[in-house]
């Protein structure tokens, strides 16, 4: 190849290598900013092909979809002056392409830790306003919301960053406080506990007293009516007595000396001492004559 063809070549791949970097493109998931010798002068690059000037411009592209920053657990003092151990997660997502590559330079690992010192410090803020039971479950929700926004607005302005969500995911005391903290728990549930015990035993003797008062009184009430019965019948029995007594009374006796006969001399070993003469013979002493 004659030297000609050697530089004609030359060209065409110069040419070709120019072209290919005055060419850029930015997806959908994608922010750009466009820089001059690494000054902005372009930001917030819309999605598709662009054009840019090779070697004076260069193009930096950021990952424009939702992130996940995951923040250590750190802890933090509550109105009380009593420590907690707080782990939380915040939602971002790069709002202001140029402020965010003029305070982290594009760099990803420093936005995140820029990020979580705000995030620690407008932790702290929060907490340090209320106290434990607002943190753990009575203000939890709104101490979420208030964070979330004044850390977005401290986050836009310093690195151009929109906060999503803030959460807590969890929240533990110190090793060195909760087995004490643990303890008073189970004792205060332990006095609970036996408060319900008493109420439910003084509970159970009135019922008890009560049921063996309405026992008492249907015995006695129906005990009352046997009574009331039982000396109707006797009543009306003596009255049968008497009636047929009146009808035939030697016919009466007769029967009842019978009667007291047979019941007397049922068993052969019986002996029975009387006076002969006695009423008690009258109608043996008949049946001889």
């Amino acid at each position: 190849m004659s030297t000609r063809g050697l530089v004609l070549a030359f060209v065409i791949l110069a040419l070709a290598v120019l072209g290919a970097n005055s060419v850029f493109v930015v997806t959908e998931m994608e922010r750009g900013v466009l820089l001059e010798f690494g000054k902005v002068v372009r930001s917030d690059i819309q999605p598709g092909l662009h054009f840019k000037v090779p070697i004076i411009n260069d193009v930096r592209k950021f990952d424009g979809r939702v992130q996940t920053l995951d923040a250590p657990s750190e802890r933090f003092l509550t109105l009380e002056k009593k420590a907690l151990i707080v782990d939380s997660f915040a939602k971002y997502k790069v709002a202001d392409v140029d402020t965010y590559y003029t305070a982290t330079s594009g760099d990803a690992r420093r936005a995140e830790e820029l990020l979580k010192q705000r995030i620690n410090n407008g932790l702290r803020n929060e907490i340090s306003s209320r106290t434990l039971h607002e943190v753990v479950s009575g203000e939890r929700d709104q101490l979420m919301t208030s964070l979330s926004k004044k850390l977005n607005q401290v986050a836009n302005q310093e690195l151009g960053i929109a906060i999503v969500d803030v959460r807590v995911k969890r929240i533990d005391l110190p090793p060195e406080v909760s087995q004490s903290v643990y303890n008073r728990m189970n004792t205060e549930r332990d006095i609970e506990a036996r408060e319900h015990r008493a109420k439910g035993q003084e509970l159970a003797v009135g019922i008890r007293a009560d049921a063996e008062r309405q026992k008492e009184v249907v015995l006695a009430e129906a005990y009352s009516t046997a009574e009331k019965k039982r000396g109707e019948g006797d009543a009306l029995a003596a009255n049968i007595y008497a009636s047929a007594f009146n009808k035939d009374k030697e016919f009466y006796k007769f029967s009842r000396s019978m009667s007291a006969y047979q019941r007397t001399f049922s068993n052969k070993g019986d002996i029975l001492l009387i006076d002969p003469d006695s009423d008690f013979f009258t109608y043996l002493n008949k049946s001889k004559k």
